[in-house]
């Protein structure tokens, strides 16, 4: 069957005018997290919907391409891949939860010594070696913050910092892991070799995440007055004395998952069969009396009390993830599901800013910015390299899930480094690394929803029930601690100025790009 033809939009007002649902989404973002302080993903979802929906009031001509539109960005794969890797990624880390994961680390912590101040560094350092293995940034934000955050909390880490850090180290392996979409999407738009890429971008996130060590050392420790005013969950005093190293062979599990997808593997298959390891890994231990946990942990049928119910529940093996209850408590439990369902509106606001993406492309909304940038501001090699860095800022603030997003300004940045015969490495690099960066910093950026999803799921569950609503951390409150991301940025606008790492197509010869 053919493919239909791309729809074209026009607006009321003209071009830039097809930014507008963002834009107002954008807004409710900062009114909604900012202002009031309402961490609350169902609501942006409602921001979305109401942004799409002013939007179409100011298309001219057919609503109904408007509307075409809408359905063509949420079909989008680059948004199906990130839901898919979303649900497996949160039932895999809520299965390592149940499992006692966070009282190996809070064990492991107390005996190495590493205190509130030493935690966030060291998070970041772990973040970034996960990230970097897996290639997902997103992933990395769910598990660290499903298994790391409430961990850092109990030892009495800041809880700002800490997110931050997570987010850090997971915009550290979106960047550089050679399996991360981002990396793979920046080398194939700019013709260029996945390996030459990322041998070419070493330099420049080491140096980013040097600099972003010290700074976690620094706050860690504790600058007088910098959390001052900040909500801080103080949970120092709830490590319980009984907790155990056992939940830590769960490594394994996370080493399953990295070594798979560095050889290649796909995530999903990758993280498959690191939840079978945790499975079988929770039965062992929960067998062995070391780990309270069950099978019923991870998948719990809570049936209606009747006959038919009861003789299931008398079932071997079948028996023991059913229980009988009172009509009024129905429903179904366990890390498989909850892992999953508490996902469920995000996925939903990332198929609609996807969708508000499409909207802006199809309206020439991003054609026009491109063509202002060109036109009147990049005139020389400098300046070019300049916009290059600013324009892919710009467009990842708007279209927050990166990945899209670098799909979106990848045009232009071939289009303005062809002209001043700038190589693909480096125009790869510079692409890569601030659409990484930024969706993790902002309050709307896919990559921090992903996380603050993972931290509201913690919210009295089986294996945290002493995490409370009060200690998730307000999304407004994280962008400035996210130090990787703003050095990354920063490190790319001073070799734009300074011409460090500069390379120009004779300089070096990329090879045809062999993976897609």
């Amino acid at each position: 069957m053919p493919e239909e033809p791309d729809i074209e939009l026009r607006f009321r007002g003209g071009r830039l005018v097809s930014a507008l649902p963002i834009a107002l989404f954008i807004a409710w973002a900062i009114f909604q997290s900012g202002i009031l302080g309402i961490g609350d993903t169902t609501g942006l979802v409602a921001g979305m919907l109401t942004g799409l929906i002013v939007g179409m009031l100011f298309v001219r001509g057919d609503w109904k391409d408007y509307a075409d539109v809408i359905f063509a960005g949420m079909t989008r794969r680059v948004a199906a891949t990130a839901v898919v890797a979303w649900l497996w990624a949160g039932m895999f880390a809520e299965t390592i939860q149940v499992g006692g994961f966070v009282d190996g680390l809070v064990w492991a912590a107390t005996i190495l010594n590493v205190g509130p101040g030493l935690f966030p560094a060291v998070t970041f350092l772990l973040a970034a070696l996960l990230a970097t293995g897996i290639g997902t940034g997103y992933g990395t934000a769910i598990a660290f913050t499903s298994l790391v955050f409430p961990a850092g909390l109990l030892l009495g880490a800041n809880p700002v910092l800490l997110f931050g850090a997570i987010l850090s180290g997971a915009v550290f392996g979106d960047n550089l892991a050679p399996v991360s979409d981002t990396t793979i999407v920046s080398a194939v738009t700019q013709d260029a070799d996945i390996g030459g890429v990322v041998a070419s971008r070493v330099k420049y996130a080491v140096v980013a995440a040097a600099l972003a060590i010290v700074a976690y050392l620094v706050a860690g420790f504790g600058i007088p007055g910098v959390w001052s005013g900040m909500p801080h969950a103080s949970v120092t005093g709830q490590v319980d004395a009984s907790v155990s190293p056992w939940g830590l062979v769960h490594l394994l599990d996370i080493a399953i998952v990295m070594v798979l997808a560095i050889r290649g593997r796909h995530i999903i298959e990758a993280i498959s069969w690191g939840l079978f390891a945790a499975a079988l890994f929770n039965l062992a231990l929960g067998a062995a009396g070391v780990v309270d946990v069950s099978a019923a942990s991870m998948l719990l049928f809570s049936a209606p009390q009747n006959g038919l119910t009861q003789a299931v529940e008398a079932l071997p093996l079948v028996g023991a993830l059913v229980e009988t209850v009172p009509a009024g408590q129905v429903g179904v439990g366990g890390s498989i599901y909850s892992g999953a369902a508490g996902f469920f509106p995000l996925i939903v606001l990332t198929l609609l800013l996807v969708a508000g993406a499409e909207i802006m492309r199809a309206g020439g909304g991003f054609d026009a910015i491109q063509e202002i940038l060109i036109d009147r501001v990049a005139t020389t090699v400098r300046r070019a390299e300049t916009t290059m860095v600013l324009g892919t800022a710009l467009v990842n603030a708007t279209v927050t899930i990166n990945t899209a997003a670098e799909i979106a300004i990848a045009p232009y940045v071939a289009t303005l480094g062809k002209r001043f015969n700038i190589n693909g490495y480096r125009r790869a690099n510079i692409l890569d690394a601030n659409t990484s960066a930024l969706g993790y910093i902002f309050p709307w950026g896919g990559g921090l929803l992903a996380g603050l999803g993972a931290m509201q799921g913690l919210v009295g569950g089986e294996a945290t029930p002493w995490f409370t609503q009060q200690m998730v951390v307000n999304p407004a409150t994280v962008w400035p601690y996210v130090f990787h991301g703003w050095f990354l940025v920063g490190v790319f606008l001073f070799a734009a100025w300074t011409g460090y790492g500069r390379e120009y197509v004779s300089d070096r010869v990329s090879e045809e790009v062999s993976r897609v």
